[in-house]
């Protein structure tokens, strides 16, 4: 689950790392009233207006600006607010911004000793351990960095048996280049940022920039965070802050029904029960000349009001030409799938797609029968091959 920059800047506050302070609002009239109140806290006349959605790269579309005075915070804050944000991340029509974060200037008037770093705390899926991630050329796309000057990336790796070590916190603020009280309130900040990850649960802590004031303050300025969605029943907290107009709508559906669903760029929809097999399935649609449309776990109870919540969230996609039900019956009998799939399509009414279905494991023979003596325009198959052979056929 993606955060918003002021709720990932709120937990890494919770666990002692020091933020670029902040207020969001809604509307022009709230960043101003933001503004006063962050004036009366900071002594700081110049602020920071962000737009707030799930995406990188927003200073580049126009989302990030500077107000210097409670005028400009009003006009800036009207502009952004409402707009369709358009960044490198975003789809070509942008995502709407619903609020903004109105933050405090810490680049502080005629500085010019402000130091810039990235850093991110991830899992290195190769090794399986925690890694932390960081370079001098914070501020920067770290996927540039990595193309055009790669030695400027290190990499401290995390025992997970013993956890974040006070000598790799310290390798890190040397790789840094820096000494004294920052040296010394970098290594604090760092061992805080790696606390919050793993006490949060999450999958990604990304702070791009982290800023070296000229006094030698170390703050996160920008905050990415991505939790763990399997961890959220440990963080009812964490959960409330889901924010659902920034996720793909035909996800937040198969969510609200239980249904696994993971919105692709393909024309081949696809409906299985277990990853694995979901997996291996998109790999067979690539392999017969399609791409696969969605990711779509139904899970192990397949009946005909799952089977039919999962058709109609495949169906919303314009562009599936095709769909391809590929379920392995285990612990649920493939009889059962079948006839729910046969009790959905006649629910449904008119789907004008052809559906091809493999059915393998318990009761797969039975299955067979229920969908061929069915007398409706959906084809069955009981091998990869076959399968395979039939998207490829409805395809051409």
């Amino acid at each position: 689950m993606n955060l918003h920059e002021y709720q990932g800047k709120e937990i890494l506050h919770s666990f002692g790392v020091e933020i670029q302070r902040g207020i969001v609002a809604t509307t022009a009239s709230e960043a101003v009233d933001a503004a006063k109140k962050l004036t009366e806290d900071t002594g700081t006349g110049w602020h920071v207006i962000k737009a707030q959605v799930h995406a990188g790269g927003r200073g580049k579309g126009g989302g990030v600006k500077l107000a210097k005075n409670l005028q400009e915070v009003e006009a800036l804050a009207g502009q952004i607010i409402g707009m369709n944000l358009i960044t490198p991340q975003t789809s070509a029509e942008g995502k709407k911004v619903h609020q903004v974060l109105i933050a405090e200037d810490v680049y502080y008037p005629g500085d010019s000793e402000p130091e810039e770093y990235y850093m991110s705390v991830l899992l290195d899926r190769a090794k399986g351990r925690n890694m932390i991630m960081y370079s001098t050329e914070g501020g920067m796309d770290i996927e540039t960095v990595a193309e055009e000057t790669p030695h400027l990336i290190f990499t401290e790796e995390i025992d997970p048996a013993v956890g974040l070590l006070p000598f790799q916190a310290r390798r890190i603020a040397f790789n840094l280049g820096l000494s004294g009280t920052a040296f010394k309130k970098m290594t604090r900040f760092v061992t805080a940022l790696f606390t919050a990850y793993i006490k949060s649960d999450s999958s990604l802590f990304e702070i791009n920039p982290v800023l070296k004031t000229s006094d030698d303050r170390i703050i996160a300025v920008d905050a990415k965070v991505t939790l763990d969605d399997s961890a959220l029943f440990r963080h009812k907290d964490y959960a409330a802050l889901r924010d659902e107009r920034e996720e793909n709508p035909m996800e937040v559906e198969a969510r609200a029904v239980g249904l696994n669903y993971v919105d692709l760029d393909g024309n081949v929809g696809c409906m299985v029960n277990g990853a694995g097999l979901a997996m291996a399935t998109m790999d067979l649609i690539k392999q017969a000349g399609g791409e696969p449309a969605n990711f779509l776990d139904v899970g192990g109870t397949a009946d005909a009001e799952r089977v039919e919540a999962a058709f109609k969230i495949i169906l919303k996609d314009p562009s599936v030409k095709a769909i391809l039900v590929n379920i392995f019956g285990g612990i649920v009998r493939c009889d059962r799938v079948a006839q729910g799939i046969v009790d959905a399509y006649k629910n449904m009414g008119n789907i004008n797609v052809p559906i091809i279905v493999r059915l393998q494991g318990t009761n797969a023979d039975i299955a067979k029968d229920i969908i061929d003596n069915s007398g409706l325009d959906v084809q069955s198959a009981i091998e990869f091959q076959e399968a395979a052979d039939k998207v490829q056929a409805v395809m051409s």
